[in-house]
């Protein structure tokens, strides 16, 4: 799937109008049906190098609905939060965005801190996007061997549920006739607030890429007893029907 990277901005602006409660996130702003759905907090990896490293994370809605409205909440004012949108026209529920959306969070700060973000959703009914990605046209045409955007690839996803004090491993590939072209792993906390450097810093992971499959292998202390964590593991694949 060809998706361009929107609205490079701490905190991400919902795809609609409107006026929320002072202190609440906005990913419903503007939307008269909507179905909130709140991530957990994303620890986003901490660099002072000149090429900074990325975190993604995939938050989907339920069943029959589509992406409408986003937000976050950041752990620290120097995180630098997009999300991944479908190239097309009108930029709009249903043609830019789909059921899910894939945020991707940069530390830009200048000194080494724990950072995390909570991604946030508004979900409206599917029936009520467009159909899908419309190329602009004009009388212009095509030069020769040139192709409008389209969805070359698919995203892959698991999500494993981390236990306290445990080594655990969680394995994503693409279908027998796609190929593996990039790899991602987030960890994830479940709390209300921001989780402490202590917290984030209970779960170990590695990543390995081989044979077509993304393997992430994690270590959790005791600290992580009693909260819900979860290491989600991605593989963008191309090829395919």
């Amino acid at each position: 799937m060809r998706r361009s990277l929107i609205v490079p901005a701490v905190v991400v602006a919902a795809l609609a109008t409107g006026a929320a409660p002072a202190g609440a996130t906005n990913e419903c702003k503007g939307l008269q049906i909507c179905v909130r759905v709140a991530g957990p907090w994303v620890v986003v990896p901490v660099s002072q190098s000149a090429q900074r490293p990325q975190v993604e994370f995939q938050l989907s809605c339920p069943r029959g609905y589509i992406v409408g409205g986003l937000d976050a909440e950041l752990s620290d004012r120097a995180i630098d939060v997009a999300f991944l949108a479908k190239i097309g026209s009108p930029v709009n529920p249903g043609v830019s965005t789909s059921r899910a959306a894939v945020f991707v969070a940069t530390y830009t700060g200048g000194s080494l801190r724990t950072a995390t973000f909570r991604p946030h959703i508004g979900c409206v009914p599917a029936s009520g996007g467009g159909s899908g990605p419309v190329p602009y046209r004009t009388s212009v045409t095509l030069a020769p061997a040139a192709f409008p955007p389209g969805q070359p690839t698919t995203r892959r996803v698991r999500t494993l549920r981390l236990r306290a004090g445990a080594t655990q491993t969680a394995v994503r590939g693409c279908a027998g006739n796609e190929r593996l072209v990039r790899a991602w792993h987030a960890v994830g906390f479940y709390t209300a607030h921001a989780p402490d450097a202590g917290l984030v810093r209970s779960v170990a992971t590695s990543r390995t890429v081989a044979n077509g499959r993304v393997v992430v292998r994690t270590r959790s202390g005791d600290a992580l007893r009693g909260v819900r964590a979860i290491v989600q593991v991605g593989a963008v694949c191309a090829g395919g029907a």
